[in-house]
């Protein structure tokens, strides 16, 4: 089988070839020297050798995929879009046409021993072809990514009449070190519209994460419309930290954000987080409510004074229909279902609550995923904790049998602030500036938990002290780069001192994407053609 997608990868170079071979001969180009491995590629590759040449990209490069494969066509043409975006060149997709073929990428679905996994991939680089083999679409999804890194900002003007973009010559050898490597958005404390997470989606996309998870649900407000309990989202959507006008999805934005992130190969994780954070809920509809205390729309921060009536039947009716619901709109495997800081949640309710949610859960084919208080009811093993504050519960995950997640507050939380002057964010968990951010090390962040027993890291983003966009990219952007890395790129391939040079090369990227990032004097920011043009006019 591996020959014989050879031979068909070779089949197409041939008949590329044969179209360059019908036109008249040109003079060979006299590419510089380059050097693949000082790409500023992030997350870093597993494996890079150079030989040091140059693909030139331009008007004459095609692009095909192999064609009877299941979302490779669809690859192809979102790499033709990415290129038009950065270069302007319009490269067709799988039709030469009647014009001129100088060069091809060409991105082929290959069951080749070498490829470990869904999401490795390969890429090949000559003067001629750019040769992406995968197995599986969401691999060639991820090479391409690496792709858009290699091409430079500006083009070479100089080597032939019109504009050309050199990509240097070599191997890339890649696949990622955990399996799951997730962000999550707050959008319960305050909203953030379908357009926002699509931007973010985006950006995640970019840096190879897999995994968007959604706090959909909290005190403050209630984010997702379920159509068995309507006055969720008329009552409990109606407001956001600091009074502001909340906001909600409906089913079908829902479905859009969904299906925008399984174009880029990212899987959605709702979350409905109980039996704390409910007050949104309990406010819509009281016979939720355990805490006997008035119920009233919250707009603040504190946290813990919520909780569901734990043993009341019409609890578990809502929440069978309310996994039902989403579930049905959200085809990944996971449903996170919140557990943390259930403070007057007395603790045989909390156990008798979250083992009756598990199964519910399961009744929908999804695997439950909570915060790592849920270690301490009787979850069985193919739940999933996240690790966020108490090693001990995670260490507990691990005894169980599960998976955890990492997102150590400390380390991973997206809403700290950076340092003492930070205009937004946190420090209750400590300030994480960008080095703190990437200078750890998942593996060994507790002997309790081995490295068989990381699902992978997730970088979580609360939204109590942001409510746009603008405000959400400051403090997630550059950090949520380095846990990019931190989750794809295998430890001995992790340098502090080399990624804060492929970092800094990242501004004009996040530049073009409009990102407002937080310019860590950390780093030193390479300057765009356009930052450069404003020096000069001063």
């Amino acid at each position: 089988m591996r020959n014989s997608i050879i031979l068909k990868t070779v089949f197409v170079l041939l008949g590329v070839s044969a179209l360059i071979a019908c036109q008249e001969k040109r003079k060979p180009i006299n590419f510089p020297t380059t050097d693949l491995a000082l790409e500023n590629m992030i997350p870093k590759p597993l494996k890079i050798v150079a030989t040091n040449s140059a693909f030139g990209l331009d008007q004459n490069t095609v692009i095909y995929t192999s064609q009877n494969a299941q979302g490779f066509v669809e690859v192809g043409h979102f790499l033709a879009d990415k290129i038009k975006d950065k270069t302007q060149l319009r490269i067709p997709v799988n039709d030469a046409g009647e014009g001129q073929v100088d060069r091809i990428i060409y991105i082929n679905q290959s069951d080749s021993i070498d490829l470990a996994g869904n999401e490795a991939y390969q890429i090949y680089i000559t003067k001629d072809s750019i040769i992406l083999n995968s197995k599986t679409a969401e691999g060639a999804f991820r090479g391409i990514q690496t792709i858009r890194q290699i091409i430079p900002e500006t083009s070479n003007d100089t080597l032939v009449e019109h504009p050309m973009w050199l990509i240097p010559t070599g191997k890339i050898t890649d696949s990622p070190n955990f399996e799951y490597r997730g962000s999550m958005l707050d959008v319960a404390r305050h909203f953030f519209s379908v357009e926002d997470v699509k931007k973010y989606i985006d950006i995640l996309a970019y840096y190879k994460y897999n995994v968007l998870h959604l706090h959909l649900a909290d005190d403050q407000g209630w984010r997702i419309e379920i159509k068995s309990w309507p006055k969720l989202t008329e009552i409990g959507g109606s407001t956001e930290v600091g009074g502001g006008p909340g906001g909600f999805y409906t089913q079908e934005q829902y479905k859009d954000i969904v299906a925008y992130a399984s174009q880029q190969h990212i899987t959605i994780i709702p979350e409905i987080d109980m039996p704390g954070h409910t007050n949104a809920a309990s406010v819509s509809y009281p016979i939720l409510n355990g805490n006997g205390k008035e119920l009233k729309l919250y707009t603040g921060t504190h946290v813990g004074f919520s909780t569901f009536d734990t043993r009341k039947d019409t609890v578990y009716t809502f929440i069978d229909d309310v996994v039902r619901e989403i579930s049905e709109m959200t085809p990944g495997p996971y449903f996170h279902i919140g557990g943390d800081e259930s403070h007057v949640t007395k603790k045989k309710d909390y156990i008798h609550f979250i083992n009756k949610v598990e199964k519910i859960v399961q009744k929908y084919d999804k695997i439950m995923v909570g915060w790592d208080e849920i270690a301490t009811a009787d979850v069985d093993s193919t739940s999933v904790a996240q690790f966020w504050a108490e090693e001990e519960n995670a260490i507990a995950s691990v005894k169980k049998g599960m998976k955890v997640i990492l997102s150590p507050a400390n380390k991973a939380y997206l809403d700290m602030q950076y340092d003492i002057q930070s205009e937004y964010g946190l420090h209750w968990s400590g300030y994480i500036p960008v080095d703190t951010a990437y200078i750890w090390t998942p593996e060994r962040l507790s002997k309790g938990i081995p490295v068989e027993n990381i699902l992978g890291i997730e970088a979580p983003l609360w939204s109590e002290t942001i409510s746009n966009l603008e405000e959400l990219e400051y403090l997630a952007f550059p950090r949520a780069i380095g846990y990019a890395e931190l989750g794809w790129t295998i430890e001995e391939n992790r340098n502090w001192d080399n990624y804060k040079v492929r970092l800094a090369n990242q501004a004009p990227y996040l530049e073009q994407m409009n990102v407002k990032f937080y310019p860590s004097k950390l780093i030193d920011w390479k300057k765009s053609k356009d930052t450069y043009t404003e020096i000069i006019k001063d």
